[in-house]
């Protein structure tokens, strides 16, 4: 007799591991802090499961504070110079730039289950071995996972620019967060930011320049915002706000 393969329906679903969503130590939900995100769990597709059921051990971490990473066993390189970046989305200008820069570790963390699937195939499919995710809340990441001068650099390519004025608060790129973030940064790392919300731009611009330890790579361009590097993609985020008319500024600095 011969057989015959089951059917789609017949095959069990993937399971997502539990370390993706998992709860986060008590501590950490009683902070009294406000939060620049809201999680973003969404609907999967079929190939984004897969990829988190199946990659997800190998390539990403839970975020919850409880130990310090050591980012030469994370990537399994000691020489390799780390970069994070805050909020991928669906992760497709990550690995574009991860191909391009394969000499460059990428520690991208987000909040957004869909895009962590989709990064997750994005590395399988494209052979890529330097990028690394993390799910969760940035700040406790710097904070109390990363060490002091462990990362070669800061990427934040649209962050939610919180448009209301009573939100304001919320927005990422804060005094408080740069001194945090510099912190971790080592001489010489880049900081990055992009963001297509004019008042956006113009508060990251301020709130960079105020800082003594950050030089401004392009002073006399545009009012200080740099040319659009060539090398960065373009995002799904950037491309609505273009849509919609929106300017988009970036910003580059360097930790002296």
């Amino acid at each position: 007799m011969t057989s015959h393969p089951a059917s789609p329906a017949a095959l069990p679903e993937p399971t997502i591991p539990t370390q993706l969503g998992a709860p986060v130590p008590d501590d950490l939900h009683r902070e009294r802090r406000i939060r620049s995100f809201h999680p973003r769990k969404g609907r999967m597709s079929d190939a984004q499961r897969a990829a988190l059921a199946r990659l997800w051990e190998q390539y990403g971490l839970r975020v919850d504070g409880r130990r310090q990473l050591d980012l030469a066993e994370l990537f399994g390189d000691p020489e390799l110079p780390v970069l994070l970046e805050i909020g991928f989305g669906m992760g497709d200008a990550t690995a574009t730039m991860a191909a391009a820069e394969p000499g460059t570790g990428i520690l991208a963390v987000d909040v957004h289950t869909p895009g962590h699937g989709n990064l997750l195939r994005r590395i399988e499919s494209d052979g890529l071995n330097n990028v690394r995710l993390a799910e969760g809340d940035a700040v406790v990441l710097l904070r109390d996972q990363l060490a002091p001068a462990s990362l070669a650099g800061l990427r934040i390519y649209f962050p939610d620019p919180w448009p209301k004025a009573r939100h304001h608060k919320r927005r990422l790129l804060q005094p408080e967060f740069l001194e945090l973030a510099l912190d971790r940064l080592r001489s010489g790392a880049t900081v990055h930011c992009a963001t297509d919300w004019e008042p956006y731009a113009e508060q990251m611009l301020e709130v960079l320049s105020a800082s003594p330890e950050l030089e401004n790579l392009h002073p006399d361009s545009d009012g200080g915002y740099a040319p659009r590097p060539e090398w960065r993609p373009v995002t799904k985020f950037e491309r609505q706000g273009l849509d919609k008319g929106h300017v988009v500024h970036d910003l580059v600095f360097r930790r002296r």
